[in-house]
């Protein structure tokens, strides 16, 4: 096989193990209950604000790109778009909501390529991980970097057509820059870490 068709284990399977023997659960509820833990994380992390210059930085993308990387691209892609359906049908869950509108109204407002970017990135995120990018601070830093980028190009794309693209970049993404960078770099040091804990607990 290809290094592309080599899959792993991935952190939360590592972690909660599907296989037979591994605990009283079904496969499809522990997915259940990931996925559910999962957008609880989301909205948890799109409330909470960071200090940082010049804009305050939530966690979101941050927990979106460990999500995925930590899920595998099927678990986090399902994650992110409850999360999504969870706002779709009008709950608090994104940030500034809800202050700044809730439901479909916010989704279609500026926000919405980002959303769209959460979701795609999640599934990238993980796919990667189930190919060992999740394993080294070097391949994780660059798998994060991608994730990253894809959130910001989706949104930036959609923002563009509402307000323009000299505005879209001068608001949906130079400010981010500098935050997105220390998410990047947090990710990188935290996921490789998990893993070897892991390997220590398997010892």
């Amino acid at each position: 096989m290809t290094p592309a068709t080599v899959t792993h284990d991935t952190l939360a399977q590592a972690l909660w193990p599907t296989r037979a023997g591994a605990g009283p659960l079904s496969p499809a509820l522990r997915a259940l209950l990931l996925a559910v833990l999962g957008s609880a994380l989301l909205t948890v992390s799109a409330k909470l604000q960071v200090p940082m210059w010049p804009v305050p930085m939530t966690m979101q993308t941050f927990a979106v790109l460990v999500i995925g990387a930590a899920y595998g691209w099927k678990l986090g892609a399902a994650t992110v778009a409850l999360y999504l359906a969870q706002g779709a049908l009008g709950l608090p869950v994104f940030a500034n909501t809800p202050e700044r509108g809730i439901g479909l109204a916010y989704m279609m407002g500026p926000t919405g390529g980002y959303l769209i970017g959460f979701l795609v990135s999640a599934a990238v995120l993980g796919w990667l991980a189930e190919r060992g990018w999740d394993r080294t601070v070097a391949r994780t830093l660059a798998g994060m970097a991608l994730g990253t980028a894809i959130i910001f190009g989706l949104g930036f794309v959609y923002l563009t057509g509402l307000i323009g693209a000299e505005a879209a970049f001068l608001n949906g993404v130079l400010p981010f820059l500098v935050g997105a960078a220390l998410k990047i770099a947090l990710a990188a040091a935290v996921l490789p870490l998990a893993w070897r804990l892991v390997s220590r607990r398997r010892a």
